[in-house]
């Protein structure tokens, strides 16, 4: 059978079983067979291999788009004669490949000579921004030849008419509403987690979009208002809290978005998003990927009674009244000029942020990527012409205050900033180009990043990183049919992009599911790095980390930058003495219920949150900066002292050798080079030369939190709340109850330990209270299933060679097996101990799960509807997360344990040893600032 003929099928498939057009095509031996068909002008397939050439074939670097490029270029040429492609419409077709093989065909084009094509080849090439290296020494050494068609593209570029030519946006943008869901909307609503396969396929996974019922009303809205754009709104909440940001905003766009070119199908871009209370930090980054807008509505606010006070209900919580009705259907009108939402003539909010200048570009541009290719581009221009740049774009904020010092965040980023032209230094606020040290692409996400690179013509990693890896964690559960098809395909196409990969193409190494967060804590060897990862929980306990989504991921990968706004910081200090009896992660928790109790909101949201912990490890601190995710926060940064941070950074060296030794390391040597690049900043600590990273002592903070360890005096829980008659306050992870809450009663139906909050502490705790029941009561019996996934195998190989897999082994019902690994997900458990393979397991969701309508008690960040534990019919699933002791005396009681039990439980185990730094860890403000670049 032709692949052709296997291409049809699979379209009857896709047709008839899913109600879904033809795949679009990524191959370059099944576009030959189209393009030979098309050439046989008498063939029966000739009309339909036409409408794939054109309208169906993926752009940028696929195998695809080369055979494409390849065939319009003869076409243009003459040597290939087709009537419906006219070189006219061939060089059309060539302008929306967007880079790779099609800019190299038009540089053969446009430098060839003929008077017939050289001039339309360089009018499409001066509408095109992704150039590369290899181009863009093509052009300077053509214009230093003294081509004239080469001169005038640089001379285009210099002036950015490729930004400049495009149209502007709308002065008015009329939208409907439609209300997605009441609280706020995690992108597990938008994307599901148990979706994550299909992410690649965006027409197949738009279909898990809300429901289907959510897709037909969003359909008959815009039947409805035809010259209006759907906005979905999170009413009384914030929108795309959580992960997966790409393939949510991928999904909304494919439902209310309009075609990014009417040559590819399924990409859509310009979705309109909104929140009562805004759009989370890094759904609202890839908003502007697509070029789309994100609303702050500010539709219910808090209300006041005739002192201005604010009015709590019985709980202490601010009652909220509408200042206006977003009601599904509503029509309203984004004037962008004014910068303000209204409702016919009456102005209901200022929606200023939306409409930056910089947002504005994205919007224009129709995503961020073309404006950040495009100003590299019109910087080579105008360096290779020895002119000076036009001022196009607008200008990077630069924000100084004379005599003020820097937070954290604020040295980082001067420290790595690129292109600045301030010579004092930038403080919170400031607009920034910054070089990326460390990038992580996680294995659910990480096909769609693939797809970002092709679509950018990126072939290789940015030599400007330090190291990347791509994780395999995520589909570490099961190795079934779907993540046999997809991971080897993204290890392969990462591990020859230059990504040090979870699994070895070629199969020399043992495949490491490891969690894509500890890996990345290791590998960051230097406090002032900056890290991007696809996933929300991309917070390192070293330097700064942001989560991203897959196209952030990919520019990263790609160009070695980010550009974002310094963020704004929240200081985090503690005070009094840790009880023996509590976990740290109990410190994590209170440390929100105290900052709420505090404040009445959150100030976490958006922010920087500078931990000081002082003495904690990178692996216990990991704890505390991980949960800053579901705090809010856009990012965290752990102040450490210089013993703390050394041994830290000794660690990670340790385990960076390790995966040397296991084969794991590249051509490129990157893993050798961060051993390096981490005993060069040993060194310089142990010296003196450059101390760790502190804040200055005349810093400003937006807000600052000190925790009362005092008062934290028993196990805290974060729990979902699920019965709460105010929708938009469940499964928040801003309701934290004591243990005592659910006196000793409620029953568990699961446990969980694993995921990235527990290191190798949590896997010794749980085996020393196994061995105390067991002494106890002569053996241990489970009243619900405990399923345990240890991080990562370093911590598997250690507790083995230590003893304590031993116990853990002897109690366990089931054990993973790597070389058979199981390929059905669970559906049912029994009351035993699961020591599953390392990976994110029941926290990811999108393999394996509860049974539906459980409570479970688990250690992840996941509390999710539906994420961990989905709804039955009879009950609602819910997700408490707690400490590890909590989690394990929870399934061998099958209830929550009291105070008393707990404590216990917990006698004569060394849990999470911490105490406050006894000195202020900051520093005096240096007059001078280091930027990079």
């Amino acid at each position: 059978m032709s692949l052709y003929s296997e291409y049809l099928a699979e379209i009857e498939t896709r047709k008839n079983e899913l109600g879904l057009h033809p795949k679009p095509i990524d191959s370059a031996d099944l576009l030959s067979e189209i393009i030979a068909q098309i050439k046989d002008t008498g063939n029966e397939h000739r009309e339909a291999s036409l409408n794939f050439f054109i309208y169906n074939t993926l752009p940028g670097t696929t195998s695809a788009a080369g055979v494409k490029a390849k065939f319009l270029k003869e076409i243009i040429l003459g040597e290939a004669d087709v009537a419906e492609i006219a070189p006219e419409f061939a060089f059309e077709l060539l302008s929306h490949m967007k880079g790779g093989p099609s800019v190299e065909v038009l540089l053969d084009l446009a430098l060839s000579g003929d008077d017939a094509v050289n001039k339309p080849a360089a009018e499409v090439l001066k509408t095109q921004v992704f150039l590369y290296e290899a181009d863009t020494d093509r052009l300077e050494a053509a214009y230093k030849d003294g081509n004239a068609i080469a001169k005038d593209i640089l001379e285009s570029y210099a002036a950015a008419e490729f930004f400049t030519k495009l149209p502007d946006i709308d002065e008015k943008i009329d939208v409907v509403t439609y209300i997605a869901a009441e609280g706020d909307i995690s992108t597990d609503l938008l994307s599901p987690g148990n979706q994550a396969h299909s992410r690649s396929d965006r027409e197949l996974h738009g279909q898990c979009m809300i429901t289907p019922e959510a897709q037909a009303e969003i359909k008959d809205l815009q039947a409805k208002h035809p010259n209006a754009k759907v906005m979905l709104i999170a009413e009384k909440g914030t929108m795309g809290v959580g992960s997966s940001r790409m393939s949510g905003v991928n999904n909304v766009a494919l439902w209310a978005g309009k075609q990014a070119s009417p040559y590819v199908p399924f990409v859509n871009i310009a979705p309109v998003v909104a929140g009562t209370n805004g759009i989370s930090p890094i759904f609202l980054t890839t908003v502007g990927v697509t070029g789309g807008i994100g609303l702050d509505l500010k539709n219910w606010v808090k209300k006041t009674d005739a002192d201005g006070n604010t009015v709590t209900d019985e709980n202490g919580d601010a009652v909220l009244e509408q200042a206006y009705s977003v009601e599904t259907g509503t029509v309203l009108t984004i004037n962008t000029k004014e910068k303000k939402l209204y409702n016919g003539d009456q102005e209901l909010v200022d929606v200023s942020a939306a409409f930056t200048p910089q947002k504005v570009e994205f919007m224009k541009a129709g995503g961020s990527y073309a404006v950040v290719f495009g100003k590299k581009l019109q910087n080579f221009a105008a360096e290779t012409l020895g002119v000076e740049a036009p001022a196009v774009f607008a200008p990077s904020k630069e924000i100084c205050h004379e005599g003020q010092g820097l937070t954290a965040v604020e040295k980082i980023f001067n420290r790595n900033a690129v292109g600045v032209t301030a010579t004092d230094p930038l403080h919170a606020g400031s607009d920034v180009r910054v070089k990326v040290n460390i990038v992580g692409s996680q294995d659910t996400t990480g096909l769609m990043t693939s797809q970002e690179l092709e679509a950018m013509a990126a072939t290789v990693i940015s030599p400007s990183v330090d190291g990347a890896y791509q994780s395999g964690c995520h589909t570490a559960s099961v190795w079934d049919k779907k993540a046999q098809a997809n991971i080897p395909r993204l290890m392969a196409f990462m591990n020859k992009f230059g990504l040090i990969t979870a699994r070895d193409p070629k199969g020399v190494y043992h495949a490491m599911t490891d969690v894509i967060h500890k890996v990345l804590n290791d590998l960051t060897v230097d406090d002032r790095a900056i890290i991007i990862g696809g996933d929300s929980h991309t917070r390192m306990s070293k330097g700064v980390a942001f989560g991203a989504d897959s196209g952030t991921v990919a520019l990263a990968l790609a160009t070695g930058e980010a550009t974002m706004p310094i963020p704004e910081s929240v200081k985090v200090t503690f005070k009094g003495h840790m009880k023996e009896y509590m976990d740290f992660r109990d410190v994590v928790h209170a440390t929100q219920a105290q900052m709420l109790k505090q404040f009445g909101e959150n100030v976490f949201q958006g922010r920087v949150i500078e931990v000081h912990i002082g003495t904690l490890l990178s692996d216990q601190a990991f704890t505390f900066t991980d949960w800053t995710a579901e705090m809010k926060a856009k990012a965290s940064i752990c102040i450490s002292n210089d013993e703390t941070l050394v041994e830290s950074l000794e660690i990670a060296k340790g385990r960076i050798q390790i995966m040397i030794d296991k084969g794991m390391d590249n051509a490129a040597q990157t893993l050798a080079g961060l051993v390096k690049l981490a005993e060069k900043r040993i060194a310089e600590i142990q010296s003196g030369d450059v101390p760790p990273l502190a804040p200055d002592n005349s810093a400003e903070y937006y807000a600052e939190v000190v925790v009362d360890l005092d008062v934290i005096d028993e196990p805290m829980i974060a729990d979902p709340d699920v019965n709460n008659e105010d929708v938009s306050k469940r499964y928040t992870h801003d309701t934290i109850r004591p243990i005592s809450y659910y006196g000793g009663n409620t029953k568990v139906d699961l446990g969980f330990v694993g995921s990235c909050m527990v290191h190798k502490g949590d896997m010794q705790i749980i085996a020393q209270m196994l061995r105390n029941i067991e002494a106890a009561n002569g053996s241990v019996e489970f009243k619900a299933p405990l399923v345990i996934a240890p991080p990562t195998y370093n911590i598997v190989d250690e507790l083995k060679a230590e003893g304590d897999w031993d116990i853990l082994s002897k109690y366990a019902g089931f054990q993973f097996d790597d070389d058979n690994p199981k390929q059905d997900a669970r559906t049912k458990y029994d009351n035993v101990m699961y020591l599953e393979r390392p990976g994110c397991n029941l926290c990811m969701g999108n393999q394996e799960k509860a049974e539906k309508g459980d409570t479970v008690m688990a250690t992840s960040t996941r509390l999710f509807q539906g994420r961990v534990v989905e709804d039955s019919d009879e009950k609602k699933g819910e997700s408490l997360l707690s400490s590890t002791p909590v989690v394990v005396l929870s399934t061998v009681l099958g209830r929550t344990p009291t105070i008393e039990e707990y404590k216990a439980a917990v006698n004569g185990i060394n849990l999470t040893d911490f105490e406050p730094p006894k000195e202020e860890l900051t520093v005096e403000a240096a007059p001078i600032k280091i930027v990079n670049g």
